[in-house]
């Protein structure tokens, strides 16, 4: 056998040990449905960004397009961070959605008042929704593929089937279906969501479905529902996810997750005070239920492929959620695939191993 050169040895060590870049999130599910994230400003330079541009082909502006963020004053729109998102995403190939157009959250209180400082009327709210609706989707017509139009507008529990929320205070139901014809008359070919949260919840998951359905009998341009997915260790169960996707798909509409993460503790909605049971640390047994819960949840949505259309993660990584300090001040989540230093954790692996 001919000896090798000091540099064909080279050359075998290099073919040995190189190692190709891992596959991202959205190379595991191209067969299956696009895999976003909810990203800010900060996320698009450095290690992030290379993380969002080697996972994922979707992102969604996790405050940037919200009412109170983007149009602060009356006849004052800040452009700044949401032009920031949508370029990144245009200048990568990566698919934007808009979040949200119509929330009872984060809408400043100029929108409800008027310059005394007394609620204004239905006709007034009506035209200022229309406009900002008009402004913001008129803006990103055409890099924007579908848009939260309307974000949370059906209560948790008690006997209302509508959330007391201004919006409904001043005009009624109504301002639902408006909202969705607005976004609509914007840009024609853009996907329009209705998004929530608890959508595994049998009461008010019905009061969605009653929701939704009345509209597309209606014939308002609605395509969709957004299941938000800000789940735990210990919801929901395959059972009750799969009853959302079929029963919302049954409609006609597609079926999104668009708010993704699973908190290492109880509901992030069940506000209460801290417990000494509640470490800010990411225990090994965390991780297990952790990863067992992803694995779970994506083996229920691969299963219903047909009907999924997307999956956005809210936000990159463990090193910033919004769950940071949510419920509970001075306690640290760990709810989503990559930790703190931007690797991928054991979740990450029970979801692309399939």
């Amino acid at each position: 056998m001919k000896p090798l050169s000091l540099l064909g040895l080279g050359a075998l060590f290099l073919s040995v040990s190189f190692v190709p870049p891992e596959k991202g999130l959205k190379d595991y599910y191209k067969d299956y449905f696009p895999i976003g994230a909810a990203v800010a400003p900060r996320n698009l330079t450095g290690p992030e960004a290379d993380l969002i541009r080697q996972q994922f082909n979707s992102i969604t502006a996790e405050n940037a397009m919200k009412m109170g963020p983007i149009h602060p004053e009356e006849g004052r729109y800040n452009w700044t961070d949401a032009d920031a998102i949508v370029q990144f995403a245009t200048q990568n190939g990566i698919r934007m959605r808009g979040h949200t157009l119509c929330w009872h959250n984060q809408t400043p209180r100029w929108f409800f008042t008027d310059a005394a400082g007394n609620p204004v009327t239905k006709e007034v709210l009506l035209a200022r929704l229309k406009s900002h609706i008009e402004t913001v989707v008129g803006r990103y017509k055409g890099k924007v593929y579908a848009w939260d139009v309307v974000n949370e507008a059906i209560p948790d529990g008690g006997t209302d089937f509508y959330r007391k929320s201004k919006f409904y205070e001043i005009i009624g139901e109504e301002y639902i279906e408006r909202a969705f014809e607005y976004a609509h008359a914007a840009d024609p070919n853009a996907q329009l969501f209705y998004n929530d949260y608890n959508t595994e919840s049998p009461g008010k998951r019905e009061r969605i479905y009653g929701l939704v359905k009345r509209l597309k009998e209606k014939g308002v341009p609605i395509h969709g529902v957004g299941l938000q997915g800000h789940w735990s260790l210990q919801e929901p169960t395959a059972a009750g996810l799969e009853e959302s996707i079929t029963r919302f798909a049954s409609l006609g509409l597609k079926v999104q997750i668009t708010e993704l993460d699973v908190s290492v503790y109880p509901k992030e909605h069940e506000r209460r005070a801290r417990r000494e049971t509640d470490k800010s640390e990411f225990t090994p047994e965390m991780n297990e239920k952790q990863a067992a819960h992803y694995k779970m949840l994506f083996s229920v949505l691969r299963k219903h492929k047909k009907d999924i259309t997307g999956v956005t993660f809210w936000n990159v990584s463990d090193k910033s959620s919004w769950l940071d300090n949510f419920p509970v001040q001075n306690r640290k989540d760990y709810p989503l695939l990559f930790d703190v230093n931007l690797a991928p954790k054991k979740a990450f692996h029970e979801v692309v191993n399939f």
